[in-house]
């Protein structure tokens, strides 16, 4: 594998090698000697996979004070992935990055704690598998307003199309008003 840093400290995109023949393809996408051998040394506890039709848009979610880093992958379809920095220590504090991953291409998106994140479902069928670092917990819930001009996140929507949201999603709060870390 190669671990890829990315322009927000700690995020890093994750190129598995692919072993290929004439049965079809075969890749690890966790092994904890290898991730642990480019800095991320986690244990995970929960894995999760959501589905989501074409323009769903889930996030940013983020969970205080059960902080969580989350290890993201596509298994179907495509997503516009994004990252924000809400650590008040960094020198990317409150900007944001994105990512296009798709089921084709063998990657993974590794998320530290202290990172809002969400997706944009780019297919009709987006299936994105993630593994936490914490357990979730209701009551430790946050959501950052997605559409905060502050984040300058270019989500890739096509003209006159609203993206498709929870109520939660609907209601996040701008990053001046959100719950920071340290």
């Amino acid at each position: 594998m190669r671990a890829v840093p990315l322009a927000i400290p700690g995020v890093v995109l994750i190129e598995h090698q692919v072993f290929a023949d004439h049965r079809g393809a075969f890749y690890e996408s966790w092994n904890e000697r290898d991730f642990a051998a480019v800095g991320i040394g986690v244990r995970f506890v929960q894995e999760n996979v959501s589905v989501s039709a074409r323009n769903v848009l889930r996030g940013l979610h983020y969970q205080s004070p059960r902080v969580q880093g989350k290890l993201v992958r596509v298994l179907a379809g495509m997503v516009f992935d994004v990252v924000v920095d809400l650590r008040r220590s960094s020198p990317t504090f409150g900007r944001s990055l994105n990512v296009t991953l798709d089921a084709r291409t063998p990657q993974s998106l590794w998320v530290p704690p202290g990172m809002a994140h969400g997706i944009l479902s780019l297919a009709d069928d987006s299936r994105l598998q993630y593994k936490v670092t914490d357990f979730w917990a209701k009551d430790a819930e946050c959501s950052l307003a997605w559409n905060d001009p502050a984040l300058e996140i270019p989500w890739p929507l096509p003209p006159q199309v609203e993206p498709i949201l929870s109520d939660k999603d609907r209601h996040g709060l701008p990053l001046a008003e959100a719950e920071t870390f340290p």
